[in-house]
């Protein structure tokens, strides 16, 4: 297989991302998924890339982005006032699934967290993701809480 780097997301690269993220059945289930850089995609882009506490990340193999997440560096007052990585929007390409690249570009998200930081990383899938729960489970993540979203 082919190298993979990780490194922070470009504009040219927001088209590539909004395919990621809508390959994927649950995703599509949801209003809002489009592959459309839409002037409200580019608008969150801009904040995502302007906030120092967030990060978009891709992973490029050979010149293509096969991967993305979000990350975001949180501070608080619990635990000490210990910061903590929130991860959003795993997607690797379907069809590398199966082949690692999630469990490095995971690896690379942590590097980072622990970078800037913080000491704890914590996510949401959706629960009826079985194999993605499986995945995080593997690599070390506790289902500790139950999450819960409500429409704004």
């Amino acid at each position: 297989m082919p190298p993979i780097t990780f490194r922070l997301a470009r504009a040219s690269d927001l088209s590539a991302i909004l395919t990621l993220l809508a390959d994927d059945a649950i995703a599509q289930a949801r209003t809002g998924y489009t592959e459309e850089v839409s002037p409200s995609v580019r608008a969150a882009f801009d904040d995502i890339s302007a906030d120092p506490n967030n990060e978009l990340i891709v992973g490029e193999q050979e010149g293509h982005v096969v991967a993305t997440l979000q990350l975001t560096y949180i501070p608080g007052l619990s635990r000490g006032g210990m910061r903590r990585a929130l991860v959003e929007a795993v997607r690797v390409r379907s069809d590398l699934r199966g082949q690692r690249i999630g469990e490095a570009l995971m690896v690379d998200a942590m590097e980072r967290s622990r970078a800037r930081g913080c000491g704890l990383m914590q996510l949401t899938t959706d629960k009826l993701r079985h194999e993605a729960q499986r995945f995080y489970a593997r690599l070390g993540f506790v289902a500790s809480h139950e999450g819960m979203k409500r429409p704004l």
